[in-house]
C-alpha cells in the first residue's frame, strides 16, 4: 500500500459523508457569527454591560474595520465581485452540471458566505452613514450577527438536507 493510497483513504474526497466537512461547516458559521464585522462579538456585550472604556474599544475596533473594509470595496470591489461571482459560477457549474460532490460542498459553504460579505459591506456603509455610536451602533451590529445567524442557520439546514440526500441517492460508498 503506498502513501497515496492511505493518504487519500483518511481524506476521503466525498464531502458529505466526511466528518472533516461538517465540522469545518460548523466552525465557518460559528466563527462567522461571532466576529461581527471583524469585531469579536464579546466586546459588543462588554460594551453594553460596563459602558465607558469597554464601549470607547468597541467603537474605536468598528470604526477601524468599518473603514478597512470600505477602503477594501472603493479600492478592489469590482475585482472582488466579478472574481467572487466567477468562482461561484464554476462552482455551481461542476457540482450542479457535472455533479461533482466536492464543487457541491464548496458552493454550499461559498455562497452563504459570499451573502454574509455583501450583508457585512452594507452593514458597515450604515454604520459610516449614520456615524453610529454607543447604543445605536451595538443595535446595529447585533441586528448583523442575528442576519448572519439565520443565513447560518438556512445554510446548514439546506447543506443537511442535499448531504442527507447524496448519502441516501449515491450510498457511502460512492457508487
Amino acid at each position: 500500500m503506498d502513501w497515496y493510497q492511505t493518504l487519500f483513504e483518511q481524506i476521503d474526497m466525498r464531502s458529505f459523508s466526511n466528518l472533516w466537512f461538517w465540522i469545518v461547516l460548523a466552525v465557518i458559521w460559528s466563527t462567522a457569527s461571532h466576529w461581527v464585522l471583524g469585531v469579536p462579538y464579546d466586546m459588543v456585550v462588554r460594551a453594553r454591560q460596563q459602558g465607558g472604556q469597554a464601549e470607547a474599544d468597541l467603537e474605536d475596533l468598528v470604526r477601524i474595520y468599518v473603514n478597512r473594509l470600505l477602503y477594501i470595496a472603493e479600492v478592489s470591489g469590482l475585482w472582488l465581485i466579478a472574481l467572487g461571482c466567477f468562482a461561484l459560477t464554476s462552482l455551481a457549474l461542476l457540482g450542479i452540471v457535472y455533479e461533482i460532490e466536492f464543487a457541491q460542498a464548496v458552493l454550499l459553504l461559498g455562497f452563504p458566505l459570499s451573502l454574509v460579505g455583501l450583508l457585512s459591506l452594507a452593514t458597515a456603509r450604515r454604520i459610516r452613514g449614520e456615524d453610529a455610536r454607543g447604543e445605536h451602533l451595538r443595535r446595529r451590529l447585533m441586528r448583523h450577527r442575528f442576519y448572519v445567524q439565520v443565513i447560518g442557520m438556512v445554510s446548514i439546514f439546506v447543506t443537511a438536507l442535499w448531504g442527507m440526500y447524496q448519502n441516501l441517492a449515491i450510498g457511502p460508498l460512492g457508487g
